[in-house]
């Protein structure tokens, strides 16, 4: 098996750390946004972008595990994969039940 380029790169240790945690804070406060707004909005689409930026948090705190020893090269890469799955298609449905969603005259909420 071939082994993660990144993981075997001595040099990049204190990119790749500091890296990680600004994706990680970025992460988390994008989340923390989208849960906020989900929380005054209460409609399936905020849910699901929320769900999917919550996803991307993951896919940071399992590149940080990943990092710290705690996570094998290829189960890293398989649950970095699969959250990249999970977060397109989070997207695409909140995409998809926004477009479906019926307005009313008033302005009104979601079917």
């Amino acid at each position: 098996m071939f082994t993660v380029a990144h993981a075997q790169a001595s040099g990049l240790d204190l990119p790749l750390t500091a890296t990680l945690a600004v994706a990680g804070v970025a992460s988390a406060a994008l989340t923390g946004a989208a849960v906020v707004a989900f929380l005054r909005r209460q409609t399936r689409p905020y849910l699901l972008v929320g769900l999917a930026l919550a996803a991307l948090l993951a896919r940071s705190v399992v590149a940080g595990a990943s990092v710290g020893g705690l996570l094998a090269a290829d189960v890293h890469h398989v649950l970095e994969h699969g959250l990249d799955v999970v977060m397109a298609g989070l997207v695409v449905a909140a995409v998809w039940y926004a477009r479906d969603v019926r307005q009313t005259p008033a302005g009104g909420g979601e079917r």
